[in-house]
């Protein structure tokens, strides 16, 4: 298989500066390109200078996460494409876990390493974890990481597991089911493209993993803080996007309806903490997608009746937001 890694950069030379040389040393005998979303910053002028092996896809405007990979991948010839954030520290051998499984069953579309907090190394790190899954509501969560607590790694998710998505911070994915499915959905711009497109991966039959013998380092947030206003309202209302994308019809009318209402009362929330800016995003998130409704039920019709899978996909039969928020279950080992 030939293998390219993917680095998506916008204005991040500080980034490629301390975590590229680590990467470029620890995937010896692969292709490494940096596909730049017309950043502002030195980051071309620096990488020509100090890495002129490393190839640069320059794009023309930002495109954000999801269409930046579209069209930098789309330039980009390997069987198996490693999308990694320029905020990843990769470690000794990080590469090996993730191609040996895909060489040997391929039925498996992606695979993600287990991520730890590059910040504080015993811990899981909030994007992946150790693999993710979506409860029956659609709340994304991780062997390691649910909603904002993050678990200690001893070793509790160390076994190799079939997973609901593999994290966009790093995961190694086959580049013809990647096509096959269209990619990222370009309207996400940033955040939860990589759920959608492991939902739609699966109901081609496809599965995901995640190998622990991999192991990388993600700083997190190197681009967009996990707490800023605009990932709330990216992930709020991608969210919603991706449920009336991919559900079945039957679970579509009975979730979508409760999700609008779990969405208000976390709104609220918000509100009654005297964070106004937080309960705006969400507001703005549901006009948003209320403006997308067309353009999603439009892509829903074109992929949802391909498929020959949808009885295959199946999301963890929990309520999680009522095991975290009552009964206090705060990590994933407890559902």
């Amino acid at each position: 298989m030939y293998v390219s890694i993917a680095v998506l950069n916008f204005n991040g030379r500080k980034h490629l500066e301390v975590f590229l040389p680590s990467l470029i040393e620890n995937s010896k005998g692969h292709e490494v390109v940096v596909i730049d979303n017309a950043s502002s910053d030195d980051s071309v002028e620096w990488l020509k200078t100090h890495h002129s092996d490393v190839r640069i896809v320059k794009l023309d405007k930002n495109y954000g996460f999801a269409g930046g990979y579209n069209k930098g991948l789309s330039q980009i010839k390997a069987d198996v494409y490693i999308i990694i954030n320029s905020d990843v520290k990769v470690t000794e051998g990080w590469i090996d876990p993730l191609l040996s499984c895909m060489e040997k069953d391929p039925r498996i579309a992606a695979v993600q390493p287990k991520i730890r907090s590059l910040q504080n190394s015993g811990f899981f790190e909030y994007a992946g974890a150790a693999g993710g899954y979506l409860d029956w509501f659609g709340y994304p969560l991780c062997r390691g990481r649910i909603f904002d607590t993050l678990e200690k790694d001893f070793g509790q998710y160390d076994e190799y597991v079939e997973v609901f998505w593999t994290s966009g911070a790093c995961m190694a994915v086959r580049a013809l089911p990647f096509w096959e499915v269209g990619g990222f959905d370009e309207a996400f711009f940033a955040h939860q493209e990589e759920i959608d497109l492991c939902w739609r991966l699966q109901m081609l039959g496809y599965s995901l993993y995640c190998h622990p013998k991999s192991v990388v380092y993600h700083l997190g947030g190197g681009t967009l803080d996990y707490q800023s206003p605009r990932k709330i309202f990216l992930n709020f209302r991608n969210n919603l996007m991706m449920l009336t994308k991919n559900l079945s019809i039957v679970h579509l009318f009975v979730i979508l309806p409760v999700r609008l209402v779990l969405d208000g009362l976390a709104g609220l929330r918000y509100l009654f903490k005297g964070r106004f800016v937080e309960t705006f995003q969400i507001i703005k998130a549901h006009i948003s997608f209320y403006a997308h409704i067309g353009y999603v039920l439009k892509k829903r019709s074109a992929f949802f009746m391909k498929n020959t899978h949808r009885n295959r996909v199946r999301r963890l039969s929990k309520l999680v937001i009522v095991d975290y928020y009552l009964f206090g279950r705060k990590y994933f080992s407890e559902l």
